[in-house]
């Protein structure tokens, strides 16, 4: 029994010495946080005065992200100080497209009754900010910071994107619990999903992780509730509407209408759901 549990101690060593250093979960947290008190001052409680104060809390980040990349001992200084220049180069840009993305959670839920509203409790606010800071280091190939990032949105939100998604502007999450954007996905602009939504893969092989394994939806689609969207060949074209829980694993035209239907059979009065397209074309 002593045999056992040293080895057991022994075995608990070992791990702890070839644990990998990485930024803590905490460190991440407080970047991420301290990011988006910054940027949006109507999601936290507090505001700063000047400009002297905006380059001092930035310049906070700024040494925080180098630190959080430096402590990934695979990565250089100079890996570190390229990542939080692109960083922060890239920012303004980002914040642009964030205020272009709360615009569009404004705009596309009638309840809403102001941006602050969207801003300070829309969990869909919190996970595309979060997607969005994500990305950028995601793009520089950061190894686990971008996930941390993306999780601790989760975890809040229950939505999750995965860093390495592209997605395009003004981009709304409506209600948002249980949507599930895969690594590959490619959303084009003006695209508008609702909760319980899957864009996911039809393989989970990992022989297949270098490929493009989710779909791709183009500009001003809208994707209802429930709906999963599935394979990396599958295409939604521009100006299409994916009604609410539709199993899709094939490309669909633009200007298109996917739903379900109830369809009797002539020779039973069991009710079928049958899906039907239906183009919105002009």
């Amino acid at each position: 029994m002593k045999d056992s549990k040293s080895s057991f101690h022994t075995h608990i060593l070992e791990r702890h010495q070839d644990k990998l250093p990485c930024a803590s979960k905490q460190e991440v947290v407080d970047f991420l946080r301290g990011l988006i008190h910054l940027l949006f001052p109507d999601y936290g409680s507090y505001s700063f005065n000047n400009v002297e104060e905006i380059q001092e809390e930035m310049e906070k980040l700024r040494v925080m992200l180098y630190q959080m990349i430096c402590k990934d001992k695979n990565e250089s200084e100079n890996f570190a100080a390229e990542v939080t220049s692109y960083f922060f180069e890239a920012l303004p840009a980002t914040y642009k497209m964030l205020e272009e993305d709360v615009k569009a959670m404004f705009e596309g839920d009638p309840a809403a009754k102001s941006q602050v509203e969207v801003i300070k409790t829309y969990p869909g606010f919190l996970a595309i900010f979060a997607y969005r800071i994500a990305h950028l280091l995601e793009k520089k190939k950061v190894r686990i910071v971008p996930r941390m990032i993306t999780e601790y949105a989760h975890s809040h939100t229950g939505i999750d994107i995965h860093p390495g998604a592209t997605i395009g502007r003004h981009f709304c999450i409506d209600h948002g619990t249980g949507v599930v954007i895969g690594e590959t996905t490619v959303i084009g602009e003006h695209v508008k999903i609702y909760q319980g939504v899957t864009l996911g893969a039809l393989s989970v092989e990992k022989s297949s992780a270098d490929t493009k394994r989710h779909p791709t939806l183009e500009d001003h689609v809208v994707i209802y509730a429930g709906a999963t969207i599935l394979g990396g060949e599958t295409v939604i074209g521009s100006h299409s509407v994916v009604g609410g829980n539709v199993w899709l694993t094939r490309s669909i035209q633009p200007n298109s209408k996917v739903y379900y239907k109830a369809a009797m059979h002539e020779e039973s009065t069991d009710k079928t759901d049958v899906i039907v397209y239906k183009s919105m074309a002009l």
